[in-house]
């Protein structure tokens, strides 16, 4: 299994059977790492709203699609009020559509067909980069604490009882494109503990956080990288036992889900959805529900600069290249 090469794959196939405007000139665009369809004059890392009024959309029916963590099904119930209030506030119809991967949601977004999104971390770079995402927001807790932390698991009796004992077994990754189930994990393993895929364990991919989780607390996978809030919520919701899962490493804390649109919105539309996050009432609502399990209750200010610039340093200690063709 050649990691580089899965690495290079999943940000090269969000590219694919993607409708790409002319790009702007060299005169009149700067760009940093963006895809050359887009443009970043003000410098924030971000592309620019286009100026022409007719490269602006304003879609009858805006979309929304949430990071593939865990099964779509869980998630179209627990943004449904959330969905509910956008509509409210922006006077357009909103619909969930379901994802089944990173690189699918990024490639969404970057043919036009997705407006609204929660990117997860490790995705962040790439939807800004390759897909045009322009994130303003993200969770966090009353009193305005955010992130998570990447923990590495195993499973009581399995013998790994400390972080060199994974040598000669199985570690399960989520996707490449994900920060705590593969990018940050690969970064520290080689740094603190001199161990590499391939050569020191076998890696393995499960596709998402609760595969992972699932294959540890069933004995499938003897580790597995995951984040540690999708554990905390998977617990409350009864479907793994605490007692079936042990963590034997946690990171610093990362920013979680970056929240924002498509860079190509009308500013005034934009404006509407902006205002339905920051102004939704969290209380008593299916979102409350289900994010309350993790701690999360209420939707902060954030810039991608800033706010991701640990996980964009994660990126180049992984050689990743935020290219798009």
């Amino acid at each position: 299994m050649d990691l580089k090469k899965i690495l290079a794959g999943a940000v090269a196939a969000i590219a694919i059977a993607s409708f790409a405007p002319a790009p702007a000139s060299a005169e009149e665009c700067k760009r940093g790492d963006l895809d050359s369809r887009y443009c970043d004059n003000d410098g924030d890392l971000i592309a620019d709203t286009p100026t022409d009024p007719s490269e602006q959309v304003d879609p009858d029916t805006l979309i929304f699609a949430y990071t593939p963590t865990e099964d779509p099904s869980v998630y179209k119930k627990a943004w449904a009020d959330f969905l509910t209030h956008l509509e409210e506030k922006t006077g357009k119809k909103a619909v969930f559509f379901p994802v089944q991967s990173n690189a699918a949601q990024i490639e969404a977004m970057r043919s036009g067909r997705l407006h609204i999104a929660g990117f997860n971390t490790g995705s962040n770079p790439l939807a800004v980069n390759c897909a045009g995402f322009s994130p303003f927001t993200i969770m966090a807790a009353e009193d305005g604490t955010f992130g998570y932390k990447m923990a590495i698991i195993t499973y009581p009796g399995s013998g790994v009882e400390k972080i060199e004992d994974i040598k000669g077994k199985k570690m399960a990754f989520t996707s490449p494109t994900s920060n705590s189930g593969f990018k940050a994990p690969s970064a520290i393993l080689k740094a603190d503990f001199d161990m590499v895929a391939e050569r020191d364990f076998e890696p393995v991919f499960s596709g998402k956080h609760d595969n992972s989780i699932l294959g540890v607390a069933n004995k499938d996978y003897p580790a597995a990288a995951i984040a540690d809030k999708v554990m905390y919520r998977m617990i409350e919701r009864d479907v793994i036992k605490p007692e079936q899962v042990k963590i034997l490493y946690e990171s610093q804390n990362f920013p979680t889900t970056g929240f924002g649109t498509a860079h190509n919105l009308k500013p005034e539309l934009r404006a509407k959805i902006e205002e339905a996050f920051f102004t939704f009432d969290w209380e008593g609502t299916s979102l409350q529900e289900e994010f309350s399990r993790s701690g999360e209750a209420q939707f902060i200010d954030m810039n991608y600069k800033d706010f991701w610039n640990v996980i964009r340093k994660i990126d180049a200690a992984n050689g990743v290249e935020y290219t798009c063709n």
